[in-house]
């Protein structure tokens, strides 16, 4: 069996393993090994559908020597006014890129796609069945804690009979010509880029049935773009966060807070959502879902028959037998997974650090890893942020986000580095704002002020 030598041995080539390995290239000289089983970098973005977008602006995703996009505002559609969102195509072909010109090119990177970790220090090709191991120097990079999963390769979970026509949103452009009549299946963010989609596409909104068996609060993308020209829409609308958790008496009241300052959004606001996924939309998008009035709030889906759908509480609904149904129910990452120390012993285990900021969490504990000694100084600056699942996990994350980033504030070249990191989608923008003028000044004393209470209101809430 041949053997490599390597500094590291990095699993997956997606976003958060190779956001790991550009800041390693640029603050240590190692060398790395990176395995994938896809065919390309980019990770889960591979099997991604086809009119899939970014929720957050292109500005701030990948990985942090190399800008995505081009900083463009969009001029029309449900993002306007609002900085672009790359498509799933750009993002595959950024990252091939990365690898092509910033990875492959230093020297110090050997990419290995179509193969497996089976071992520890051994992997295998896809294609051959062949084994290579791997002498590693320093440690094992485990860039796929999280399991992403999308429509195309996750198994489904309500059986289907014969004749009915249900596809995965990857094959919904080439089917949907063929069809009238629509059934998403699911209430994610996929469902609702297959909603808007079809809306977008001129689909009647009475002919779409939506099957929601929760409904969601959403991020508002009007309080996430990293521009200084959106410092009162992008500080001020965390100021609001802020002043929200630090007075708030339960999660329903925090929530309602959130609602009331615009950092919340919901598309039904006669019903109290149960979820909080991070899903960040316009308020264009927002109308256009409204507009859908077929709701079907049973709850999960048994089966479909050509004639009727059965829900798992055994209740059903009738159905047209020439309806396209849409599976939009994979769930994107494993919100349950339990987290674990990032360092330990001759592993680094990615998670995230500043939920759901993803790549820039890689990002800082490639920095950690980089320039700090001991394992329990890299645990302490490293500690995991639980992704939510629901409005009252987001209290947890955003205590963990506010801890970490206290604790980072306490190293000043690590504090440097990250305000000038381009994946810290709120450092750019306080960098570059005049904080001497009255109204900016005003939105940092709202942060200043409400930022110790709201950590400890919140804590309350938690123990409560």
């Amino acid at each position: 069996m041949k053997t490599l030598e390597t500094d590291y041995l990095v699993i997956g080539s997606g976003a958060v393993g190779m956001a790991f390995v550009d800041v390693m290239l640029d603050e240590t000289d190692a060398d790395f090994v990176i395995v994938d089983r896809h065919h390309m970098p980019g990770g889960h973005w591979n099997d991604a559908y086809p009119f899939v977008r970014l929720h957050q602006p292109s500005a701030f995703y990948g990985v942090s020597s190399m800008q995505l996009g081009s900083d463009r505002i969009d001029e029309w559609g449900s993002n306007k006014g609002f900085f672009e969102l790359a498509s799933g195509a750009e993002v595959v072909a950024y990252f091939e890129r990365v690898m092509r010109e910033r990875f492959l090119g230093s020297g110090r990177v050997r990419y290995f796609p179509l193969c497996e970790v089976v071992g520890e220090g051994r992997f295998r090709s896809l294609l051959s069945g062949k084994e290579i191991g791997v002498d590693i120097a320093k440690r094992t990079v485990d860039g796929t804690f999280f399991n992403t999963s999308v429509p195309s390769t996750h198994k489904r979970k309500f059986a289907v009979a014969e004749g009915v026509a249900c596809v995965t949103p990857n094959e919904l452009p080439r089917q949907v010509t063929a069809h009238r009549r629509f059934t998403i299946v699911g209430a994610g963010k996929t469902a609702m880029d297959a909603c808007v989609w079809l809306l977008d596409n001129s689909a009647d909104p009475d002919a779409i049935n939506w099957i929601v068996p929760r409904d969601s609060w959403l991020l508002n993308r009007a309080q996430t773009q990293p521009s200084v020209k959106f410092f009162n829409e992008a500080i001020g609308g965390f100021a609001g966060q802020l002043e929200a958790c630090a007075n708030a008496s339960s999660v329903e009241d925090l929530f309602d807070r959130l609602e009331a300052s615009g950092a919340m959004l919901r598309i039904d606001e006669t019903r109290r959502p149960s979820m909080f996924h991070y899903a960040t939309i316009s308020t264009g998008e927002i109308a256009q879902l409204r507009r859908i009035k077929n709701i079907l709030r049973q709850g999960r889906v048994e089966r479909i028959d050509p004639d009727s759908i059965v829900f798992k509480n055994g209740e059903t609904a009738p159905a047209d037998p020439s309806t396209l149904y849409v599976d939009c129910t994979a769930t994107a990452v494993e919100f349950a997974a339990e987290r674990q120390p990032i360092f330990n012993g001759t592993r680094i285990t990615l998670q995230s650090l500043r939920s759901p900021l993803l790549p820039l969490s890689a990002a800082i504990a490639a920095y950690v890893e980089a320039h700090y000694e001991s394992e329990e100084e890299k645990n302490r600056l490293c500690k995991p942020v639980i992704l939510a699942d629901t409005p009252a996990e987001f209290m947890q994350s955003f205590v963990g986000n506010m801890a970490n980033q206290y604790a980072w504030l306490q190293e000043p070249a690590l504090n440097a580095w990250l305000t000038e990191n381009r994946l810290d989608p709120f450092g750019k923008v306080v960098r570059a704002a005049d904080l001497s003028e009255p109204v900016k000044a005003q939105i940092m004393k709202r942060v200043q002020d409400n930022m110790m209470p709201a950590v400890g209101n919140l804590q309350k809430l938690m123990a409560a």
